[in-house]
This record gives C-alpha cells, sequence and structure tokens, in this order.
C-alpha cells in the first residue's frame, strides 16, 4: 500500500488539530509534521521531502499561494488547498486541476483529494514532477481576475533596446497584477520555472512571470546567474552559504530564509563558485 508522506499547515490550532484528526482516518496518509505558518511549511517542505502538502491559503504573512511560489518546482510536493476563498479562485483551481478542500472541511472530501493525489503519485513521468507549474498557472488566472489598470513602477520604457543596454543593465520586466515592475537584475536572488511561468525572486518579493526559462536566461547576464537545478537559476552574489547534502547535492543559502538545493548534475557551477 501506498503511503503518502504528508505536511498538513494552518495558521488556527483548532483547524489543524482537525485536519490532522481527519486524515489519521486515512491509511494511505502519514502526518510527518503540523505548522502554523508559511515560513515553517517552506522549512518542512525543504527539511523532509514530503509526498503531499494540505495547505491553508489565507494565512497571516505568506499566504498559501506564497508558500507555492516559495518552494523550487523540483522540490514541491502535491498540493492540495484548505481554504474558504472566493469562487473565482475555485474556478480557477478546477480548470488547472488543482485540488482543494473546502472549510469547513469533511471527511469525503478529504477522502477524494488523497484518492486524487495517490493516483497523480502513482504517474512516474515529468508531469509528476512538476506540480508547481498546475498552481502556478492556477494563481495567475486569480491574479488576472484582479486586473483593472496599471501602474508604472519605473520611469524607463519598457521596450528596451538590447543594442543599446548592456545586458548587466538590462531590468527585467513583469507585470504583476495591476503593476509593471522593471526589476534591476542586481536585485534579483533567484528564479525558478513552472512550466510557462517563472517566479522571480527579488528584495523579499516573488513576482511570476509568463515565459520559460530559456527565454529568461537569455535575458540575464550569463557571468551573474548560474543555473543549479534543471529548474532554477541563481544570482551568485547572494549566495551566503554552501550546505553539503545527500548524494553529492547541495544547498544553497540564499540570505536569511531561502534554501536552494543545487542537483548533482549542476555540482560544478557551485565548485566552480567556491573556488573562483
Amino acid at each position: 500500500m501506498t503511503i503518502l508522506k504528508t505536511i498538513i499547515v494552518d495558521d488556527e490550532p483548532l483547524a489543524l488539530k482537525l485536519l490532522a484528526a481527519k486524515l489519521k482516518k486515512v491509511p494511505n496518509v502519514e502526518v510527518i509534521a503540523q505548522c502554523s505558518n508559511g515560513r515553517e511549511a517552506i522549512n518542512a517542505v525543504i527539511e523532509l521531502a514530503p509526498d503531499l502538502l494540505f495547505l491553508d491559503i489565507q494565512m497571516p504573512g505568506l499566504s498559501g499561494l506564497d508558500v507555492v511560489k516559495q518552494l523550487q518546482n523540483d522540490t514541491m510536493p502535491l498540493i492540495v488547498f484548505a481554504t474558504a476563498y472566493e469562487q473565482y479562485a475555485l474556478e480557477a483551481f478546477d480548470a488547472y486541476a488543482v485540488d482543494y478542500v473546502l472549510k469547513p472541511i469533511d471527511d469525503e472530501r478529504i477522502q477524494r483529494a488523497v484518492d486524487r493525489a495517490l493516483e497523480r503519485f502513482a504517474i512516474k513521468s515529468d508531469e509528476q514532477s512538476e506540480n508547481k507549474r498546475e498552481v502556478i498557472g492556477a494563481i495567475a488566472h486569480i491574479d488576472q481576475k484582479h486586473d483593472k489598470t496599471v501602474t508604472w513602477m519605473a520611469d524607463e520604457s519598457t521596450h528596451q533596446d538590447p543594442q543599446s543596454v548592456d545586458i548587466k543593465n538590462r531590468k527585467i520586466v513583469i507585470k504583476d497584477r495591476d503593476e509593471i515592475h522593471l526589476l534591476k537584475q542586481q536585485d534579483i536572488q533567484w528564479i525558478d520555472a513552472a512550466g510557462d511561468y517563472v517566479c522571480v525572486h527579488a528584495l523579499g518579493e516573488t513576482h511570476v512571470k509568463r515565459c520559460t526559462l530559456k527565454e529568461m536566461l537569455v535575458e540575464l547576464d550569463e557571468t551573474q546567474f548560474k543555473r543549479v537545478h534543471r529548474s532554477t537559476i541563481v544570482n551568485l552574489d547572494f549566495i551566503d552559504k554552501v550546505i553539503p547534502h545527500t548524494k553529492g547535492e547541495f544547498f544553497l543559502m540564499m540570505g536569511e530564509y531561502d534554501k536552494i538545493k543545487v542537483s548533482r548534475n549542476y555540482k560544478d557551477v557551485v565548485k566552480t563558485f567556491l573556488t573562483n
């Protein structure tokens, strides 16, 4: 029998206790951690590598959607949102095959979510390892519902002439809900891919940009930004610590909170960085 290692996240202690009690009745689930906020959830996912994450959306600080944005695509578990969210968001989750349970949570809905997770977990393919793609697509769809006006966050035009702007000084243009951000490359810490989207982490915020990782690499200074996983790029200037992991892998500490996994295929990037 397949057992899904599961982490549950909710900022309300009673809701967390109730969800744990209901999941205890499900034979295919083993709850390995309970988290009361988004930061705890991110750390637990990195350390424990769960198969499934029951994640409350509305939490102070980092919301459930923020947690997804800050998890690496290649290390993100299957997601089930626990929510009392607006109908348009639920429609987005349905459209992108993102599972959710409505609050107040009932046993039947939990069992259905676990059954779906088991079906997806059994699929051994690249599709299975890209759990972030569907969720980011739904988040982008939700954000589009909020778009009303466009606020320019800088005086420069978004139409940058590649011949007249040095690549190091070329800004990254991101339309994020009702704003357009022009990000300086030196402010970007790391970038993670999720299908046709990338999550750009800069100045303590995460922006979702519609483009592939390959397209993103063309815009960046290749001497400063290096690929450390098939879906992850880091800015070398933000690496504070390198932590050896199992089987030749590494973790990179990027600032106070972000911990990025380096796969074996890209370990030479870290070795070169350390020896220069």
